[in-house]
Protein backbone atom coordinates (compact mmCIF):
# COMPACT_ATOMS: atom_id res chain seq x y z
CA UNK A 1 0.00 0.00 0.00
CA UNK A 2 1.33 3.43 -0.92
CA UNK A 3 1.93 6.07 1.72
CA UNK A 4 -0.41 9.05 1.52
CA UNK A 5 1.11 12.52 1.32
CA UNK A 6 -0.56 15.10 3.50
CA UNK A 7 1.60 18.00 2.37
CA UNK A 8 1.85 19.68 -0.98
CA UNK A 9 5.22 20.16 -2.65
CA UNK A 10 5.02 23.85 -1.76
CA UNK A 11 4.39 23.05 1.92
CA UNK A 12 7.38 20.70 2.00
CA UNK A 13 9.57 23.38 0.38
CA UNK A 14 8.47 25.92 3.00
CA UNK A 15 9.16 23.48 5.82
CA UNK A 16 12.67 22.83 4.48
CA UNK A 17 13.26 26.59 4.14
CA UNK A 18 12.14 27.15 7.74
CA UNK A 19 14.46 24.40 8.99
CA UNK A 20 17.29 25.92 6.97
CA UNK A 21 16.59 29.41 8.37
CA UNK A 22 16.60 28.01 11.91
CA UNK A 23 20.03 26.43 11.35
CA UNK A 24 21.39 29.68 9.87
CA UNK A 25 20.11 31.70 12.83
CA UNK A 26 21.33 29.12 15.35
CA UNK A 27 24.81 29.48 13.86
CA UNK A 28 24.45 33.27 14.08
CA UNK A 29 25.05 33.86 10.36
CA UNK A 30 23.24 36.66 8.55
CA UNK A 31 21.78 36.18 5.10
CA UNK A 32 24.40 38.61 3.78
CA UNK A 33 27.27 36.69 5.35
CA UNK A 34 25.89 33.39 4.08
CA UNK A 35 25.73 34.88 0.60
CA UNK A 36 29.44 35.69 0.74
CA UNK A 37 30.36 32.28 2.19
CA UNK A 38 28.28 30.29 -0.28
CA UNK A 39 28.44 32.31 -3.48
CA UNK A 40 24.61 32.28 -3.61
CA UNK A 41 23.08 35.72 -4.10
CA UNK A 42 21.50 37.48 -1.14
CA UNK A 43 18.26 37.73 -3.11
CA UNK A 44 18.18 33.97 -3.68
CA UNK A 45 18.69 33.30 0.03
CA UNK A 46 15.99 35.80 0.97
CA UNK A 47 13.57 34.29 -1.57
CA UNK A 48 14.35 30.75 -0.40
CA UNK A 49 13.70 31.53 3.24
CA UNK A 50 10.41 33.28 2.47
CA UNK A 51 9.03 31.08 -0.31
CA UNK A 52 10.99 27.81 -0.30
CA UNK A 53 12.03 28.37 -3.92
CA UNK A 54 15.70 27.73 -4.80
CA UNK A 55 17.72 25.75 -7.31
CA UNK A 56 19.15 22.47 -6.13
CA UNK A 57 22.68 23.70 -6.90
CA UNK A 58 22.16 26.78 -4.73
CA UNK A 59 20.68 24.67 -1.94
CA UNK A 60 23.76 22.45 -2.06
CA UNK A 61 26.06 25.49 -1.88
CA UNK A 62 24.14 26.82 1.12
CA UNK A 63 24.30 23.44 2.84
CA UNK A 64 28.06 23.35 2.28
CA UNK A 65 28.45 26.86 3.75
CA UNK A 66 26.48 25.82 6.84
CA UNK A 67 28.38 22.53 7.15
CA UNK A 68 25.21 20.53 6.46
CA UNK A 69 26.31 18.86 3.23
CA UNK A 70 25.70 15.40 4.70
CA UNK A 71 21.98 16.06 4.73
CA UNK A 72 22.07 16.80 0.98
CA UNK A 73 24.43 13.92 0.18
CA UNK A 74 22.23 11.46 2.08
CA UNK A 75 19.06 12.47 0.25
CA UNK A 76 17.33 9.35 -1.09
CA UNK A 77 19.93 7.04 0.52
CA UNK A 78 17.55 5.22 2.83
CA UNK A 79 14.58 4.75 0.52
CA UNK A 80 13.37 1.19 1.06
CA UNK A 81 12.67 -1.16 -1.81
CA UNK A 82 8.98 -1.56 -2.54
CA UNK A 83 9.37 -5.05 -3.97
CA UNK A 84 11.93 -7.53 -5.34
CA UNK A 85 11.67 -6.17 -8.86
CA UNK A 86 13.25 -2.90 -7.70
CA UNK A 87 16.22 -4.82 -6.28
CA UNK A 88 16.65 -6.65 -9.57
CA UNK A 89 16.35 -3.47 -11.67
CA UNK A 90 18.86 -1.59 -9.50
CA UNK A 91 21.48 -4.30 -9.89
CA UNK A 92 21.22 -4.47 -13.70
Amino acid sequence: MEELLWETAEEIDLRVAKQFRNIRKRRNISQEELSVRSGVSYGSIKRFESSGKISFLSLTKLAMALDCVGEISDLFCSVPYRDISEVILEND
